[in-house]
């Protein structure tokens, strides 16, 4: 089984390999160029803005109803602007590395949603603290098995190398793209970029629309999202609800050892990738997932 290795937040060194783990459904609907704001609770590092990473499933099989919810969710969103043929992944399988995207900026919620430089329908992905900004999806035309870690880490080199060469663009249903603040700085699309900007436009900016069905599809899309945070106190300690949760949780370690373990290793099934291709049926290969508990 593939092994990867945890990449401190901190750190100043960078190989190109950065990579995150979601749980699904959200990591194939980033895949697939369905989804194009990630949710966090904790801005992207540096070293992530304007670099590709990699997107990894965790290990937990979504059921039914998470499906129903995240994929309701998005067919309102892009029928804000016009947008009705949407093709979603027929599977969405666990505990293997999935392709990968291209962070193109991060912001804080309040600046993302008044920015009218992009649709209204991208906007109304946004529905955390903070809002990574994602182009330009790569999909692995065969996702192979692998452990995931929790935050942003690193591939081994061998890992990337073999996973690069897999790689297949994708067009999503309405592709976007994230212009930076300064357009001599790819760099520059960061957590209070656009204040200055939106300060000049405050009270003219409109915020993007809503309509009943779409409440109702956000409110579906947080429940769904909201079963990831039982008996979790959070790796970036976010106090607020996610429609895309995606931080990863793992299983087998002891209150104690919560404590001091600076990261937690994804628990996968050893019977490999499993696959939910009819949404309600179970899997045959059992993927185990638990938590990890508050210390």
């Amino acid at each position: 089984m593939a092994m990867s290795k945890p990449y401190h937040m901190q750190a100043s060194h960078k190989n190109g390999n950065l990579c995150i783990t979601l749980h699904q459904p959200w990591a194939s609907l980033l895949v697939h160029g369905i989804k194009r704001v990630e949710g966090r609770s904790w801005p992207a590092p540096d070293e992530v803005i304007s670099e590709r990473i990699w997107i990894h499933a965790a290990s937990k099989i979504p059921d039914a109803s998470t499906i129903q919810a995240m994929e309701n969710f998005y067919r309102e969103v892009y029928r804000i602007d016009g947008v009705t043929d949407i093709k979603f992944p027929e599977h969405y399988p666990v505990s293997v590395l999935l392709g990968s995207v291209k962070v193109a900026g991060c912001l804080k919620l309040e600046e993302f949603i008044s920015w009218e430089a992009v649709p209204q329908g991208v906007r109304l992905e946004g529905q955390t603290e903070f809002c990574w900004l994602c182009e330009e999806p790569q999909k692995l035309v065969v996702p192979f098995q692998m452990r995931g870690w929790l935050k942003v880490y690193n591939l081994e080199k061998k890992i990337a190398a073999n996973a690069t060469r897999g790689l297949r663009p994708v067009i999503g249903p309405a592709p976007v793209k994230f212009p930076p603040p300064d357009s001599s700085d790819p760099r520059s699309l960061k957590p209070g970029s656009l204040e200055n900007l939106l300060s000049q436009t405050e009270g003219k900016a409109k915020k993007p629309a809503t309509t009943p069905s779409l409440d109702a599809s956000i409110a579906g899309a947080r429940k769904a999202a909201n079963q990831f945070r039982k008996d979790w106190s959070g790796a970036a300690g976010s106090k607020s609800s996610s429609i895309h949760q995606g931080d990863c949780r793992s299983q087998g370690q002891s209150r104690n050892d919560t404590k001091t373990l600076a990261w937690t290793e994804v628990v996968m099934s050893n019977q490999g990738p499993s696959t939910n291709k009819d949404k309600g049926r179970k899997n045959q290969s059992i993927a185990e997932e638990t938590w990890v508990r508050k210390a």
